[in-house]
């Protein structure tokens, strides 16, 4: 079998007679299939390899049974790769970016992808960013884009700053650099403005994405109720506290009040800033210092100062000392915490560090912290009560006697999409002295290619020509934003703008027509570590995006399948490993059809794939024997039909192993609770080749292979193709109905026991009676009956005969 040619020869076909671009009938019944988009690095990997098989089985199935299917492809081209390139290699990040997207073009066709052509682009393309910033201006004058000074997440490594979903255990999610803290401007998106609606659309994703990417997204936007209320700052703290008159904290935990025995607020609180006057040079380092640390730096050990000045507990009335601590955050709630530490383990541990009072407010004095809710103690009024009616009456309480308020706070932050560096969407806001911040009206705004990538900074910022220039309003000179956007903006959208025709994307963001037909995408595929990070995103932009009346729908993926890793020896293939496999090598020594028939048959696509090498080979000569046997059929264009009486038992087995199989195909890509189980189904196709050889019928050879090549041209379409076209004019690629009379039994297997343990089995006619069963299965067991006494006689049909013996 020669691979190599017939692999190029149906590449060069389906490229040549555009087989695999939707159709413009909106009245066909759709399929979108997409895999999420790579970062164009100049190589594909393993992992990409399975995702793409996985989603390209799909889009060749709905093909076969006439979906009008969108399968395309992108490149995720933005971000700091490109720049470190850059500066390593002294090339261009442009001509590295879309090199690269080339080389992996090349690959993608190698492996039979069948991805539409005419929907391709890179996220750097100017025709993209040209709307992505229209998008970015419509959220600003929509009051869904803001800017503000803040202490942000600051990569040293690549010298930006990142979201806080982008660090991950205190390191930057792409180099892993420890990240610090930073204060500089930086944009948002009002992702919060969508908390409320992002969690509740969860319900509508169950049972169709993983649960376990629906819980870490619950959890990540974090809804909790509780009270929001202030400590007055003590009279005699208020000059030091430079007229703030109050502390705003919240709690869950409202029944635990009359515990509180500190206050603990983050470095950055307004509060901290005149308060550290007073403060020890000891203390005020220690605040610093704090200060400039990471959220996870922070988690790791408990520290904090005390600030010197009191506020009033609203129902004791008793002092209560201020502190700055490090587990107390700017960005969640008010940056201020009342500290319970009888009830809670961190304020508990913060207290013992720091010789802080416990004040014990449940009936169960021993083994503080008492976290769980318990029946209350020295809580005023509330004593005696359990904690969850306590914190219900002291929240009315609070309302009643306008001391405070319920509310409902998330964990979820804004999203800060400004990034310091050169290879991005720039940002297309304009400073003005005279107007503020104003948009760019000349879209798209695009980078200058003049520029020296040296990893010092922004290189935007040092390009006059292009940093000077206009304002749009006043016409007075301004500066031009020097920022660019997170390369999350570019894959929160990109799925909607491949509904659009290429030749229709010049002028408008979306053809309305082809987006209401195609959107929602049906089953979206990637790895399962997008769950917070890009799925949120993703999910939030299509609203946003739907507010600003560019598309009415509110989910943007059906189905969500998230593939596991592909391991090798036991590990994630890494080159710092050592345990990488290139795709190029399996390409050259088995062929495309081998390494998509191992990829689909090696695991279920949620589960981890160990790499197996003998595995591989087998499916190398499971298509060589597929091939090999097909050379004695007669070419014909239509499935021969048969009467199940006038065939013997192989040849029955045979058929019905086919349509098994066919049967199983369906199965698999129809239900969702199949999980994709394609190796069952590969293994089903496996059994009907062995069964098709164990029969002499040249004709049921014919209808097995007009069959089986159909069930197999999603996994294996090259030989699929090179033998449905010799043998059949690919008459088999369409809808084959399932002949049920091969699925009928002849003959059950009936399990034999004697008291109710397993000695046999036994082959009867289906239409044998009981009688004849009972029979037949005596003389079967008949050396355990020899000298026995058979007590009782009992028959479960088609399943087993019990004999009771003495």
């Amino acid at each position: 079998m020669d691979f190599i040619n017939i692999e190029k020869k149906w590449q060069e076909f389906w490229w040549k007679n555009k087989s695999f671009e939707p159709k413009d009938d909106f009245n066909l019944p759709k399929k979108y299939i997409l895999s999420m988009l790579p970062y164009p690095s100049g190589e594909i990997h393993m992992g990409h390899v399975r995702n793409y098989t996985i989603g390209d089985a799909l889009a060749r199935y709905y093909r076969l049974h006439h979906y009008n299917v969108l399968h395309p492809m992108g490149f995720d081209s933005f971000g700091m790769p490109a720049e470190n390139a850059a500066i390593k290699h002294g090339i261009h990040p442009k001509t590295w970016t879309y090199e690269n997207i080339e080389a992996m073009q090349k690959e993608f066709e190698a492996l039979g992808f069948s991805f539409s052509k005419n929907r391709e682009f890179a996220t750097s393309d100017p025709d993209y960013t040209k709307f992505e910033q229209q998008f970015f201006i419509d959220l600003w004058e929509k009051g869904l884009v803001y800017r503000k000074k803040a202490m942000l997440n600051w990569c040293p490594n690549d010298k930006t700053v990142l979201a806080n979903e982008q660090v991950i255990d205190g390191r930057c999610w792409r180099c892993d650099t420890e990240v610090i803290q930073k204060e500089l401007y930086q944009y948002y998106l009002k992702i919060t403005n969508y908390a409320e609606e992002l969690l509740k659309d969860l319900e509508v994703l169950e049972n169709h994405w993983p649960s376990q990417v629906l819980i870490m997204q619950k959890n990540w936007i974090g809804k909790s109720s509780g009270l929001q209320f202030g400590f007055k700052i003590a009279d005699e703290c208020l000059k030091a506290c430079n007229g703030i008159q109050e502390i705003e904290v919240f709690t869950t935990r409202a029944d635990t009040i009359y515990g509180v025995t500190y206050i603990a607020i983050a470095p950055e609180h307004p509060l901290v800033e005149h308060a550290i006057k007073q403060v020890s040079q000891e203390d005020s380092k220690m605040i610093k210092a704090i200060l400039n640390t990471t959220q996870r730096e922070r988690a790791l050990e408990k520290k904090g100062a005390f600030l010197g000045i009191y506020a009033i507990h609203p129902l004791t009335k008793q002092k209560i000392p201020v502190w700055v601590a490090n587990f107390a955050l700017a960005n969640y709630g008010s940056g201020a915490l009342m500290g319970v530490p009888a009830c809670d383990e961190r304020d508990f541990e913060f207290a013992n560090l720091y010789h802080i009072p416990i004040k014990v407010i449940t009936q169960s004095p021993q083994n503080l912290p008492h976290t769980k809710e318990e029946v209350l103690k020295n809580s005023g009024e509330w004593s005696d009560l359990s904690s969850s009616v306590a914190r219900e009456q002291i929240i009315a309480y609070f309302e009643k006697e306008n001391l405070g308020k319920r509310v409902i706070n998330y964990r979820l932050q804004d999203w800060g999409v400004s990034r310091q560096r050169y290879w991005g969407a720039p940002i297309p806001m304009i400073h003005c002295k005279h107007c503020g911040i104003v948009p760019e009206t000349q879209l798209p705004v695009t980078l200058p290619e003049d520029i020296v990538v040296d990893g010092e900074g922004n290189p935007l910022e040092k390009h006059a020509s292009w940093k000077f220039t206009q304002c749009p309003k006043c016409h007075q000179n301004a500066l031009r934003e020097t920022d660019t956007m997170d390369t999350f903006i570019q894959s929160s959208w990109y799925f909607l703008r491949y509904t659009t025709p290429k030749n229709q994307r010049e002028n408008q963001a979306f053809d309305q027509n082809y987006l209401k037909y195609f959107m929602p995408v049906d089953t979206y595929i990637g790895g399962i570590e997008h769950a917070i990070l890009h799925l949120l995103y993703a999910r939030f932009f299509t609203k946003a995006l739907r507010d600003l009346g560019y598309l009415n729908l509110d989910e943007p993926f059906k189905q969500l399948i998230t593939q596991g890793m592909v391991l090798k020896d036991g590990a994630k293939m890494s080159k710092s490993k050592g345990n990488v496999v290139s795709p190029k090598e399996i390409l050259k020594k088995y062929g495309a059809d081998a390494a998509r028939l191992f990829i689909l048959f090696a695991a279920p696509p949620a589960k981890e794939l160990e790499w197996n090498d003998n595995a591989l080979e087998g499916a190398h000569r499971f298509i060589k024997r597929l091939y090999d046997k097909a050379s004695v059929i007669n070419p014909t264009t239509s499935k021969p039909e048969f009467k199940e009486v006038s065939l013997n038992e192989a040849e029955k087995l045979a058929r019905k192993k086919v349509y098994e199989a066919l049967k199983k195909s369906h199965e698999i890509f129809n239900k969702a609770e199949s999980a994709y189980a394609f190796n069952t189904l590969i293994a089903g196709c496996m059994e009907a080749l062995n069964a098709l050889g164990a029969q002499n019928n040249e004709q049921i050879l014919c209808e097995g292979y007009f069959v089986l090549l159909q069930i197999l041209e999603p996994i294996i379409p090259h030989t699929a193709w090179e033998l449905s076209e010799r043998l059949f004019k690919r008459e088999n690629f369409k809808p084959i109905a399932i002949d049920e009379s091969a699925l009928v039994e002849d003959f059950m297997t009936l399990g034999l026991t004697i008291n109710g343990k397993r000695r046999a089995e036994l082959k009867v006619n289906i239409n044998a009676d009981k009688e004849e069963i009972i029979i037949l299965a005596k003389k079967e067991l008949e050396k355990y009956l020899e000298n026995a006494s058979v007590k009782k006689e009992i028959y479960v049909p088609n399943k087993l005969v019990n004999f009771v013996i003495a």
